[in-house]
């Protein structure tokens, strides 16, 4: 499983998103993924584990992933990451109007299918691919090492994301599963709602899901 890496999570805002740090226990460098909201709560964890954050990640742009951006790069320095199918949502102040949290900031990493988010650890850099994977948004990612899946809200414990909003590319829903279910039955998904989960757990429900969305198949 390569590196090992310490695992944070913290629920964040009115509709409960789970916001990740992961870290080094030995070089304290950590990413932090999804800051959906309480920002104060976010870097007051960060502050306590005396974490150096090399960046910011947003698995898709919906203020309840996003919220607390601005507050966590003014404490920690660190840029914000995002699929660049996804940026604009994090300047669309419309999303203030149904989440009061929500501030607009800006990406300073526009990111695609394949690069890598790393930090250093004492045995050299953990790194995260970036999975594109567009239906609950047009950008949405996740983020693997083996071992690991950040799913945002591609996939949950039991279910996967909603593809009937405005934002959600429902048609492409399907391969971005399939992509999913490549991963080995025991990586673990750390979902962007709810408990973890793992591949095999989830395979025969994505399937399911699959099916439902591309009924002819």
């Amino acid at each position: 499983m390569g590196v090992y890496v310490e695992i944070e999570r913290i629920i964040v805002g009115m509709l409960g998103a789970n916001c990740y740090i992961m870290y080094c226990p030995g070089t304290r460098e950590a990413v932090i993924v999804d800051p959906g909201g309480d920002g104060e709560k976010i870097v007051e964890t960060v502050e306590s584990l005396r974490l150096t954050v090399k960046c910011i990640v947003n698995t898709h742009g919906h203020a309840d992933h996003t919220a607390a951006n601005s507050i966590v790069k003014e404490a920690t320095g660190a840029p914000i990451a995002i699929h660049k199918d996804d940026a604009y949502l994090l300047e669309y102040s419309a999303q203030k109007y149904w989440y009061p949290e929500f501030k607009t900031s800006k990406p300073d990493i526009l990111l695609d299918d394949g690069e890598t988010i790393e930090f250093n650890s004492k045995y050299g850099p953990v790194k995260f691919r970036v999975i594109h994977t567009p239906g609950h948004t047009a950008g949405s990612i996740c983020l693997y090492r083996p071992g690991s899946l950040f799913s945002g809200d591609t996939v949950f414990r039991g279910g996967i994301g909603r593809v009937d909003l405005a934002s959600s590319k429902p048609k492409l829903m399907p391969s971005s599963l399939r992509k999913i279910l490549s991963l080995p039955d025991e990586t673990r998904i750390f979902p962007g709602h709810g408990p973890e989960t793992t591949v095999g757990m989830e395979r025969r429900n994505i399937r399911a899901m699959i099916l439902s969305l591309q009924p002819d198949l």
